[in-house]
């Protein structure tokens, strides 16, 4: 039998979102100037100015891009550039995991668009890109949130592709490096890599975004949410610090908190080492526990912040469907009740498995830690005493 560990992270918060605040995060250590203020006000709005200005900064944002905040975190933000670009001509829209599949069903149940092609593969893989029409609009996912594939790269995009391409990139941003030249909208949220709060979306449009918002008007109906024209062409000023609807400044002050402690630490490079140094501990763990396995077979599709696993051998496989797809979730739920722990069971429509979250927010050693423990708890399931 495998001997309790003695030692548990020190934070125990390994959640793919929200995701574990940076560390030395306080709630007293945030600026709270602007709360109880007007958003529309002249402080409040130059915060919110400030914090699109350090993310375009911190990302490397080409200058004649623009950032904004949206509603409705990244979800909200990637529909209002489906809402508001697609129909113009022919779309793909390429999913591997849950979200990238809500995006087939806005395509095709909500928006019904006449020339749609829908690319999809199961949790663990990706379709294959190469077959999108260059002239296509594109919607894609950069990472699987809940799949932990991630595109390797963006070579099946052509430099001087017609179509424009909308990237959910949410939990891809400060971990991974984003490729702006063939990227003309990509969306994220501040709950994810950054360990910010909920609500609160941010949409990067590059200049051939810009003209299309300009040039097309669809022919549905826009909710208010998504109405980021006036009189005619794209409302600037969303990407000057106003907003379509109130913004919380509470999480507006703690996202940027999180923004200057990137900056403190070394920038988005920084954060790509960080995290890249989390899943190296997560992945060969994976490879050296026989019954564990990458959801993703292929190596330069695993993704470096959600990394997912599921079970495997011969305990595994004598056990009914039912009682393995509870196995992660009473591993989980123990080190959770232990304060070892939380957050870590797999995505509820995912295949049954556990999810570590690696972003740069985590640090090393509690990942470490983590992983001893799971150990020991399959091993006390394994021996019928969980």
């Amino acid at each position: 039998m495998t001997a309790q560990p003695t030692l548990k992270p020190e934070r125990p918060f390994f959640s793919s979102g929200p995701t574990c605040k940076p560390p030395g995060w306080s709630v007293d250590k945030l600026d709270t100037r602007s709360l109880g203020r007007s958003h529309r006000g002249k402080y409040a709005k130059g915060r919110l100015k400030y914090a699109i200005d350090l993310t375009k900064e911190l990302l490397g944002v080409p200058d004649d891009y623009l950032v904004g905040i949206m509603p409705g975190s990244d979800t909200g933000a990637l529909e209002c550039a489906m809402w508001t670009m697609l129909g113009a001509r022919p779309a793909t829209v390429a999913a591997w995991e849950s979200f990238g599949n809500v995006w087939i069903q806005d395509a095709a149940k909500q928006l019904k668009l006449k020339d749609l092609q829908v690319l999809e593969a199961g949790y663990g893989e990706i379709p294959d890109l190469t077959q999108i029409p260059q002239d296509n609009d594109v919607v894609f996912t950069w990472n699987g949130t809940t799949s932990g594939a991630r595109i390797p790269n963006t070579d099946w995009l052509a430099a001087d592709r017609t179509g424009i391409t909308i990237n959910d990139a949410t939990s891809a941003v400060f971990a991974m490096e984003m490729d702006w030249a063939k990227l003309d909208v990509t969306t994220f949220s501040w709950q994810k890599v950054l360990g910010g709060e909920a609500q609160h979306g941010m949409m990067i449009l590059s200049p051939k975004a810009v003209e299309r918002i300009n040039s097309y008007d669809p022919e549905w109906p826009l909710p208010k949410l998504f109405r980021i024209k006036k009189k005619g062409k794209l409302d600037t000023s969303i990407f000057e610090g106003a907003t379509i609807n109130t913004p919380s400044m509470l999480a507006t002050e703690d996202y940027i908190a999180a923004l200057e402690w990137v900056k403190e630490i070394g920038g988005r490079e920084a954060m790509f080492a960080r995290t890249n140094a989390n899943a190296k501990i997560v992945k060969d763990w994976i490879e050296a526990t026989p019954w564990l396995r990458n959801m993703v077979a292929d190596p330069a599709q695993q993704t470096n912040t959600g990394v997912c696993m599921v079970f495997q051998g011969e305990w595994i496989d004598s056990l009914s469907d039912e009682d393995k797809a509870a196995v992660p979730g009473k591993i989980a739920k123990k080190l959770e009740e232990l304060e070892v722990g939380f957050d870590f069971n797999g995505y509820r429509d995912a295949p049954p498995g556990l999810r570590i979250w690696c972003g740069g927010s985590l640090e090393s050693e509690d990942i470490a830690r983590l992983l001893p423990w799971i150990e020991w708890a399959y091993e006390e399931l394994k021996a019928g005493n969980l």
